[in-house]
């Protein structure tokens, strides 16, 4: 759909390893927490390591294409405190890109890694995606939706949720995507 030259998908199930509300049906997904508890912490729907795996499969997806740019959607604004959405995870995980592949330690490869909404604001971030034509319709943030109908529907209510929200309502647009509740 977006023309890309290459597209490889890895399914990779981070469940198995449970210890977050996303991978661990035993553990409850929080909601309606205010914005002052959603900033408290490091909350229960950190997925241990997620980002570090996915640069790790990237990492070497790239090493394999003879590819030097890797990119990450992270955000350190209007974010849940997860530690791997960080400008300092994102230093500590290029130097260590550069010491754990062949490219790296031979100098083939100066591996960068790109997060280009790493400090905008979930409006900045709506704004931004209305401006490339992004198709919000066809995203989703949620942390625990629902399917009704064949249709999926965000809760409204998690932090995820809220976060969006907030956002598309600070960029002054509508979120197209369909919700259980908007709380």
């Amino acid at each position: 759909m977006l023309g890309v030259e290459k597209h490889v998908e890895v399914s990779v199930d981070l469940a198995r390893f449970g210890g977050s509300a996303l991978t661990d049906a035993k553990l409850r997904v929080p909601k309606g927490r205010s914005e002052k508890q959603m900033g408290a912490g490091i909350p229960i729907t950190y997925v241990p390591a997620r980002n570090t795996v996915f640069l790790a499969l990237a990492l070497g997806l790239a090493e394999t294409w003879q590819a030097e740019h890797l990119v990450l959607g992270v955000n350190v604004l209007d974010y849940s405190g997860y530690p791997d959405c960080r400008p300092a995870f994102l230093r500590a995980f290029r130097n260590l890109a550069r010491v754990a592949t062949k490219a790296g330690v031979e100098g083939a490869a100066r591996y960068r890694i790109h997060a280009p909404l790493i400090r905008k604001t979930k409006a900045q971030i709506v704004r931004l995606g209305a401006r490339l034509g992004v198709d919000f319709g066809l995203t989703t943030s949620c942390y625990e939706p629902s399917r009704r109908g064949g249709k999926v529907l965000a809760c409204g209510r998690c932090d995820s949720c809220r976060l969006r929200l907030k956002g598309f309502a600070e960029a002054g647009a509508a979120d197209p995507i369909a919700y259980l509740a908007r709380s």
